[in-house]
């Protein structure tokens, strides 16, 4: 398991860089998150307990409106952090830029072997996992939603998401 310290000792380390750290990276930490959930709570005080720590992190401190996609910016945050916190609260699940940026943070850690450390924020693991409670219900109106779709485009679009 892999702490914010060892990412912060090899963020600020003159020694050469690991296997796994052998690219630069512009941020040492994405934090996806529900803003609505965590934004003025738990999330804001996490990003100072980080910028105390000298890690270079980016919070995205506006809600992306809805029917929007999601932002550029973000995609790129994601691709140029060497780890990324995931703050799983109630309705974390019920955000489809949530999701998306959470499709996005697994590809990094697929590919690129960027660090993923899962925060559950009053949710129980094992809901997130099994896709109940809140999650499921989400999850739910996604899919409802999904095969609900009539442009035939638009569901291609949430296919590939």
């Amino acid at each position: 398991m892999v702490s914010l310290t060892e990412v912060a000792e090899a963020s600020s380390s003159s020694d050469p860089p690991s296997t796994t750290y052998n690219r630069h990276y512009k941020y040492d930490v994405f934090t996806s998150f529900r803003g609505f959930d965590t934004r003025l709570s738990f999330t804001s005080h996490l990003h100072t307990a980080l910028l105390k720590a000298n890690l270079t992190t980016f919070l995205d401190d506006q809600e992306i409106p809805t029917g929007e996609f999601l932002k550029p910016e973000l995609e790129s945050a994601i691709k140029a952090s060497r780890a990324s916190v995931i703050v799983l609260s109630e309705n974390y699940a019920s955000s489809t830029w949530c999701l998306e940026e959470l499709v996005l943070i697994l590809e990094q850690k697929n590919n690129s072997n960027q660090i993923v450390i899962p925060v559950f924020y009053h949710v129980e693991p094992t809901h997130v996992r099994k896709q109940q409670s809140s999650f499921g219900e989400a999850m739910e109106k996604h899919k409802l939603k999904m095969e609900a779709e009539t442009n035939v485009e638009e569901k291609v679009v949430w296919v590939r998401r």
